[in-house]
């Protein structure tokens, strides 16, 4: 299965090094590029990828509200990984209340960015642990993100299930997960699976905005 990818940068050099690495790639096609956010909302409206590469600072629209849009849109939203250069700003933590599915340093080596789009194009999201940890942390303990009441459906997810919703907001793998609780990795999967539906919850990222800001989980919080 070929995996359709959108790359939205106002940088030509950039965007040119991603292609170049992705085109390398048998099952990795890119079917476009934009140089702004409305040029990149235009392009997966047209061209439906399945994974949307965004920068965050654009001309004309940036990669925030680009996302925001792409992912509240009627039918099936494409995933979008934020490209940014991680100076634990603002931008990136509301890129993933927007609905991004993860985000890359540009700096990320090749490898790593081919194997993130394949597990964003398979419907999970790339929760980098420490990375994206220190950022939802570091945000939330400078009272950046706004507290709210836990969503019902909290009420009904079993203790097993809310001890999972816990572990991925500290940053843990399904892996580590299953390590930690003694149980098998497909397991783990189920709960995680569970635990969005019940929260009704795009992915695994938008599990870990909601139980930092709900007090679920609170920074610096460390292993049980």
């Amino acid at each position: 299965m070929t995996i359709k990818v959108l790359i939205v940068d106002d940088q030509a050099l950039v965007r040119a090094g991603f292609r170049m690495i992705l085109d390398a790639e048998p099952e990795l096609e890119v079917v476009g590029e934009a140089a702004d956010g409305l040029e990149g909302i235009e392009a997966a409206r047209r061209l439906r990828p399945d994974v949307v590469l965004m920068d965050i600072r654009m001309p004309e629209l940036d990669g925030l509200e680009a996302t925001r849009r792409l992912t509240k849109a009627e039918g099936e939203a494409p995933r979008v990984l934020i490209l940014t250069t991680f100076d634990l700003d603002e931008y990136v933590y509301e890129a993933l209340q927007a609905g991004a599915s993860g985000f890359l340093l540009k700096d990320t080596p090749p490898e790593q960015l081919v194997q993130a789009i394949r597990v964003v194009a398979d419907g999970d999201a790339l929760l980098a642990p420490s990375v994206t940890r220190r950022l939802i942390e570091e945000f939330v303990r400078a009272g950046g993100a706004k507290r709210r009441e836990p969503p019902p459906g909290v009420a009904e997810l079993t203790s097993r299930e809310l001890e999972v919703l816990r572990a991925m907001a500290r940053g843990l793998s399904n892996a580590e997960i299953a390590k930690e609780l003694f149980v098998e990795e497909t397991t783990v999967k189920t709960h995680v699976a569970r635990v969005l539906m019940k929260l009704d919850l795009r992915d695994r990222v938008q599990a870990v905005v909601l139980a930092y800001e709900s007090g679920l989980v609170h920074p610096g919080e460390p292993a049980e």
